[in-house]
């Protein structure tokens, strides 16, 4: 018997908000943790993270699969890691005739930044 559980996803359109305070902060609520551990729960995979970069690094703030399927895994292996990104939250799509372009949720980097600052400690 498995304990593990499983976390829902993201319905298509839905956005990402920033989910939490800083960690040195205050301790987060169960709702926060569930939140940003499915966003770096995507990101735990290498094939993922390297899909996740090139999206987001890529000149105009989008791509096409067609530029970053590049990443040593077959076509329908990227795919599959693009809809599990998607899944999280963490990129959104456009079909333009046969291809399909992501970007990154624009919340996504700033959220997840301010959960892993530091803010300094009061004086």
């Amino acid at each position: 018997m498995s304990n593990t559980k499983v976390l829902p996803l993201l319905d298509a359109g839905e956005t990402v908000a920033p989910c939490c305070p800083p960690l040195t902060e205050r301790p987060v609520t169960a709702g926060e943790a569930e939140t940003a551990a499915r966003m770096f729960k995507a990101l735990g995979d290498p094939v993922r993270l390297r899909l996740f970069s090139a999206v987001a690094s890529h000149e105009g703030g989008e791509a096409c699969v067609c530029d970053i399927s590049d990443v040593g895994v077959s076509q329908p292996t990227v795919s599959h890691h693009l809809k599990k990104l998607k899944e999280a939250g963490l990129l959104t799509s456009e079909r333009r005739g046969t291809w399909v372009y992501y970007r990154v949720e624009p919340s996504v980097l700033a959220a997840m930044g301010k959960l892993l600052a530091v803010v300094p400690a009061a004086a």
